[in-house]
């Protein structure tokens, strides 16, 4: 049974409550993925790990927005801090991420317009404040929030602001479950995105689940909300009964945002989308409809996205992928860190990489 709203989700008891009966429960072995980068810092931050049998393993998947976001894009986002008469807003966790030979960190350096903002309007109000300069917005992250960057899209429309455009770098959630289910390694059940769920909803996964039958639970953020998540997975890995059950009702409903959907659909398509580590995943990408092209920014420059391989010796992908742990990447704390990052899994707060290394004993 999911926790309730007035439940203490930090009360120690309640978590050792629900540690001990995922270890009386378990039988293993077993191997989970949470697909969140959320999930992911969490589990480390609250020693989860340590709270939870040897028959249970946790891998860590590709939730993290800028860690799956493609060699390409990174360069294309470069590329566009080059651009004369050109503002490039962008959240921080991108400001750091290493491109083929630089970072929006040394253009910015090197005299580049790039700036930080804490949300899509800010990128909107730059361009109704710079009507000289362009501002390109990169949009990068999942279903959380493209619905906030195509009402930004849609604000700009109606304020006619012809100097500001977007690169929708977004992707989807449930079209990654199938890539994973099918991947080279067997996962025994998902622990699924909680904020992306609050947006598409539990029945979202359903196709995913009814083609699968792996089990499946919503969980939320804080240390029972995770054991209890865990203690589910259990439940339907030892019953056999795989069920797509949701572990964070107070948040999360069947039928998702239907307003925040709306406004992502108005705005967006589906499409083909490269990950990275994965490779091409159909269906998994959002670009801007044909309707708002003066707003997409691969049109207005005319950015030519070619393939570039990944940064030589970086396991990122395999990490993204669980088929390895960041200790097992030969560059990891050698020439990889978070003062010097290789790959973008050790420079996002939610890289797997980044989260080793703060929290793991070896770290």
């Amino acid at each position: 049974m999911a926790l309730k709203q007035n439940d203490a989700f930090h009360d120690p008891q309640i978590a050792r409550h629900l540690a001990e009966r995922i270890t009386q429960t378990s039988r293993g072995p077993v191997r989970f993925m949470e697909v969140c980068g959320t999930h992911t810092v969490s589990i480390f931050r609250s020693g989860i790990r340590s709270l939870l049998p040897e028959t249970i393993a946790l891998l860590s998947g590709p939730g993290c927005p800028v860690c799956v976001t493609a060699q390409t894009e990174i360069d294309a986002f470069i590329a566009l801090a080059r651009e004369p008469e050109t503002i490039v807003a962008t959240f921080g966790d991108l400001l750091r991420v290493p491109g083929s030979g630089s970072s929006l960190q040394r253009e910015k350096a090197a005299g580049a317009d790039v700036r930080i903002v804490y949300s899509t309007f800010d990128a909107v109000n730059l361009a109704s404040q710079n009507p000289d300069k362009r501002v390109v917005f990169l949009g990068v992250g999942f279903e959380t929030t493209a619905p906030t960057v195509a009402a930004a899209i849609l604000a700009a429309h109606q304020q006619k602001l012809d100097n500001f455009c977007v690169v929708s770098a977004h992707k989807t959630v449930p079209p990654a479950l199938e890539a994973l289910a099918d991947g080279e390694i067997n996962i025994d059940g998902f622990l699924l995105p909680g904020h992306v769920s609050v947006v598409i909803g539990l029945d979202a996964y359903r196709p995913f689940f009814e083609t699968h039958r792996v089990p499946c639970v919503v969980a939320g953020f804080e240390p029972a909300d995770l054991l209890q998540g865990i203690a589910m997975l259990v439940d339907q890995v030892e019953s056999r009964q795989p069920a797509l059950e949701n572990a964070y009702p107070r948040v999360v409903s069947a039928a998702g945002n239907p307003k925040a959907m709306a406004v992502m659909n108005e705005v967006f398509e589906t499409v083909d989308a490269d990950w990275r580590g994965i490779g091409t995943i159909p269906k998994s990408g959002l670009a801007i409809r044909e309707s708002y092209a003066a707003f997409d920014a691969v049109k207005v420059f005319d950015l030519q996205l070619k393939p570039v391989p990944e940064p030589k010796g970086c396991a990122c992908g395999a990490v993204l992928t669980g088929l390895k742990i960041p200790p097992q990447c030969p560059l990891y704390k050698t020439v990889c860190n978070p003062m010097a990052p290789v790959g973008p899994c050790m420079v996002s707060s939610e890289g797997t990489c980044a989260a080793y290394y703060r929290y793991h004993g070896d770290g």
